[in-house]
C-alpha cells in the first residue's frame, strides 16, 4: 500500500490538499517546486502534478526520444 492510497496530503509547500500521485522527491525539487518531506517520495495532489508537468514536459520528451528507436 503506497502513500497515496492512505489518504496523505500534498507535501508541496502551502498546499493541503489530498495527493493523487507520488513522485521522486529529487525530480520534483529539479522543477522548481518546493517540497515540506524530505523522503524519497514526494506526495502531489492534481493541481501541483499539473505543476510539474508542465515545468518538466521539454525534459520528458526529450528523455523518451532517447529511447524511442522505431
Amino acid at each position: 500500500m503506497g502513500i497515496v492510497s492512505k489518504g496523505s496530503t500534498c507535501d508541496v509547500e502551502g498546499c493541503d490538499e489530498v495527493a493523487i500521485r507520488s513522485l521522486n522527491t529529487k525530480k520534483v525539487e529539479d522543477a522548481g517546486l518546493r517540497v515540506n518531506s524530505s523522503g524519497k517520495k514526494t506526495a502531489l495532489c492534481k493541481k501541483c502534478y499539473k505543476e510539474w508537468k508542465k515545468a518538466t514536459k521539454e525534459d520528458r520528451s526529450l528523455e523518451r526520444a532517447r529511447y524511442d528507436r522505431g
